[in-house]
C-alpha cells in the first residue's frame, strides 16, 4: 500500500472517532435533566426533570392544578434549568363572626391574605385569632372581632336640701315657703367598648355637675301659742272663732225626759256637765280638751271637752252644756274663740 492510501485512511479514522464523540456529547446533552424548585402550597421541593413544559411538568409529577389555584408561569413555559415553580391550590377556611361560620377558600395561608382575598375590611381596632400575622393551615377556624367604641351621655337629678329657718315672731306650726327648691343636674359620658356587639368595658369620660341644686327654704314659727286661762299661760295648737249656743239636760234642749235611760247622757256615754261641749266630730273630735274664750267681755266658759254632738251642730258651731235652763237662756247665741289644747 502506498503512503498516500495510508495517509487518507487514516485522516478517515479520525474523522469516524470525531463524529463518535460529537454524537455522545449531543446524546448526552440532549437527556440532561434540569433542576426544578417546586413551591407547592409552601412546600418546597427540588426535582431533577426532564419535562419540556411547565404543563408537561405537572402532569409527570402528578400535581392537579385545581380551579381558582395560582401557578406563577404559563403552562406553555419551557423547563430550564434552576426554573421556579409555584403552586398554590385553594384551601378550606372558616371565617366565625360573633358565632356566625362563613366558609371560604384561599390559595393564601396567611390571614390577612385571606381576608384581602374574601374582601373583608378590618376597622382600625379589630383583631383576628390567630393574628393577621400568622400562617395558618388548611380547615383552620379565623376568628373575627370586631371592636365599636360609643360614648354615652346620662344626666342625673341632684335632689335639693330642705332648709328650716325658725321664727320667734311667728306662732308655732305656721309654716310658710320663703323659697321653692330646685334639682340639680349631673352629667357623665362613659365610653363604653363592644366587641362584636357585646359590651367589654366601660370607662367615665367625663362626669360634671351643670347646675347645682337650690335648696327648699321653709320658715317654721317658733313662738309658743298660749291662751291665759285661770290656771296661768296654757299651750295651744290651733285656734277657732266659732257660733256658740248652750243646752242642758231637760228636755227642750235633748229631747229626753227624766226616766229615759240616755237622760243626761252625752254621745261619748258620759255623764253631761258643765266644760262638756257638743261639736261636729268633722271638725273637731270627740275627747278633743278644749278652752273657750269669751269674745264679748264676759267670763270665759273656760276648760271642756268634746264629748256630745247635736243634730243642729254642724261645722264652725259649738254646744256649750250648763246645768240649769236659766243659764242657757242667760248665755244665749254669741260667737267664742274655741282653743285646741296640746
Amino acid at each position: 500500500m502506498n503512503s498516500s492510501l495510508i495517509k487518507k485512511a487514516g485522516k478517515f479514522k479520525v474523522l469516524v472517532v470525531l463524529a463518535i464523540v460529537a454524537t455522545l456529547s449531543l446524546g448526552f446533552y440532549m437527556y440532561q435533566g434540569n433542576m426544578v424548585s417546586l413551591n407547592l402550597d409552601g412546600e418546597i421541593i427540588e426535582v431533577v426533570s426532564y419535562s419540556k413544559t411547565v404543563g408537561e411538568f405537572l402532569d409527570t409529577e402528578g400535581i392537579d392544578l385545581k380551579e381558582g389555584g395560582y401557578i406563577n408561569l404559563p403552562l406553555s413555559s419551557k423547563i430550564k434549568n434552576n426554573i421556579d415553580i409555584i403552586v398554590n391550590n385553594p384551601k378550606n377556611y372558616s371565617i366565625d363572626v360573633n358565632g356566625d361560620l362563613l366558609e371560604i377558600t384561599s390559595i393564601h395561608n396567611k390571614v390577612a391574605d385571606i381576608l384581602k382575598d374574601q374582601k373583608i375590611e378590618l376597622g382600625e381596632m379589630d383583631f383576628t385569632f390567630p393574628a393577621l400575622d400568622k400562617e395558618i393551615g388548611p380547615n383552620t377556624t379565623i376568628e373575627l372581632y370586631r371592636i365599636t367604641e360609643l360614648v354615652e351621655k346620662h344626666d342625673i337629678e341632684i335632689p335639693f336640701e330642705e332648709q328650716v329657718i325658725l321664727n320667734k315672731e311667728v306662732n308655732r306650726g305656721v309654716v310658710k315657703v320663703v323659697q321653692e327648691g330646685k334639682k340639680g343636674l349631673r352629667r357623665s359620658e362613659t365610653k363604653n367598648k363592644y366587641i362584636n356587639g357585646i359590651l367589654d368595658s366601660s370607662v367615665v369620660v367625663k362626669d360634671e355637675i351643670v347646675s347645682e341644686p337650690i335648696p327648699r327654704i321653709v320658715e317654721k314659727g317658733s313662738r309658743e301659742q298660749v291662751v291665759a286661762t285661770s290656771r296661768g299661760n296654757t299651750r295651744y295648737r290651733k285656734a277657732i272663732t266659732m257660733n256658740a249656743s248652750a243646752y242642758d239636760s231637760s228636755y227642750k234642749s235633748t229631747g229626753k225626759s227624766p226616766g229615759h235611760k240616755y237622760y243626761g247622757i252625752t254621745a261619748s256615754g258620759t255623764k253631761a256637765r258643765p266644760g262638756v261641749v257638743a261639736v261636729d266630730p268633722r271638725v273637731i273630735p270627740l275627747g278633743t280638751k278644749l278652752y273657750i274664750e269669751s269674745l264679748d267681755g264676759t267670763k270665759d266658759y273656760g276648760f271642756a271637752v268634746a264629748e256630745d254632738t247635736g243634730g243642729a251642730i254642724k261645722g264652725n258651731k259649738i254646744d256649750l252644756y250648763f246645768n240649769t235652763n236659766s243659764e242657757c237662756i242667760n248665755f244665749g247665741r254669741r260667737n267664742v274663740k274655741v282653743y285646741i289644747l296640746e
